[in-house]
């Protein structure tokens, strides 16, 4: 099991830019794939993004597309999305996750969660 802790959330305007970052906890780290995702209010938690353990492999949903990019830091065992040309419609909370080895698009693939962050876009 590992602990999971985003930050970087705020309130930002339409177009502008914001970075999220997911530090965990543990010597394992290395080891886990990691997924961002998001729910808005009286939405489904959606898919954002993946990364696979080693950072050679991600995926991301197409309404994010060529505006976010995830990586991952294992030396500071963090997972960051930059989020560039905001949306109003990217306004939500933005969860971390974590599973072994490799990403996936389904949320019950992931075992640990964070707490959220929220990100607000306002025109």
């Amino acid at each position: 099991q590992v602990q999971l802790v985003e930050s970087g959330g705020g309130l930002v305007q339409a177009g502008d830019s914001l970075r999220l970052s997911c530090t965990a906890s543990g010597p394992t780290f290395r080891a886990y794939a990691m997924g961002w995702f998001r729910q808005a209010p009286g939405k489904e938690r959606e898919f954002v993004a993946t990364i696979n353990w080693s950072g050679d492999s991600t995926d991301y949903a197409d309404s994010v597309s060529g505006r976010f990019t995830i990586s991952r830091e294992s030396t500071k065992n963090t997972v960051y999305l930059q989020m560039n040309n905001l949306k109003l419609e990217d306004t939500a909370v933005y969860y971390c996750a974590a599973r072994y080895w490799t990403g996936s698009r389904a949320a019950p693939a992931y075992d640990d969660w964070g707490q959220g962050t929220q990100v607000t876009v306002s025109s």
